[in-house]
């Protein structure tokens, strides 16, 4: 899971376009809004809504946005639209299993746009219960690296109730039941240390590892299903070692 991070970072170091972060702005949306709609739209009440939250200004997105999701789950501010839950399981390149979350208000479109990507990318689109096995929710905390003492805070994420710990030069994620996310991040946030974000995350039990060629395909065709509108994260079980990464980020 780790490479995963670091890959997301490069994208984000890389920027995005207006348009990008306009499409970005507007899957937060959705998952603040059913956050809200499911559990209310109080965040000190509601993990998920607080966890789509932090996201949120995680990534600038304007405050009156958040607000705005929140009113349209109380009905303050709703277009009619109706959005459900789904989740798609496949097979990337070199058989990489790939698990897709997504939000939609037309699970046809939605199922044609993910099936498309798939086979465009050399993958295909399995049936539920394909590949949702390989994975298991954890919560995630990542942590900046720079002027961090790795080992004190692998001690304190561990007494606070921390499952796993993982390091390198660049950043500390640490994992945890999803249930105890919250309650680590805040000791974690109360013995002053940064944190970069908190989130559910599914990691790979079992990891594929690739060529350079065949992990770069396996990249693009996450990317591609990520840009779909409908889709809000998509977890592969595809290795990617530091030296694939300075490799793919040349």
């Amino acid at each position: 899971m780790s490479g995963h991070s670091k890959w997301a970072q490069i994208k984000r170091q890389k920027g995005v376009n207006d348009t990008k972060r306009g499409q970005v702005f507007t899957k937060l949306a959705r998952e603040i809004s059913i956050a809200a709609r499911q559990g209310g739209g109080d965040p000190d009440g509601n993990f998920r809504l607080r966890l789509a939250m932090q996201r949120a200004r995680g990534l600038n997105m304007p405050a009156d946005n958040i607000q705005r999701a929140i009113a349209r789950a109380s009905g303050g501010d709703d277009d009619g639209t109706s959005f459900e839950e789904i989740t798609y399981e496949g097979f990337g390149p070199g058989g990489v299993a790939v698990f897709i979350e997504a939000l939609t208000d037309n699970r046809h479109r939605t199922v044609a746009e993910v099936r498309n990507v798939f086979t465009r990318g050399g993958g295909a689109l399995g049936e539920t219960g394909a590949v949702a096995w390989i994975f298991d929710a954890r919560g995630c905390v990542v942590i900046p690296a720079l002027g961090i003492d790795a080992d004190e805070v692998t001690l304190a994420a561990i007494d606070a109730g921390a499952v796993d710990v993982t390091a390198d030069t660049t950043s500390i994620e640490v994992y945890t039941e999803v249930d105890a996310l919250e309650t680590v991040r805040r000791i974690l946030d109360g013995r002053g240390v940064p944190i970069d974000s908190a989130d559910r995350v599914f990691v790979p039990k079992t990891q594929v590892t690739l060529d350079l060629e065949a992990t770069a395909k396996v990249l693009r065709m996450v990317e591609r299903l990520e840009d779909l509108d409908d889709v809000q994260n998509v977890y592969s079980n595809v290795q990617l070692t530091p030296e694939l990464l300075a490799a793919l980020a040349e």
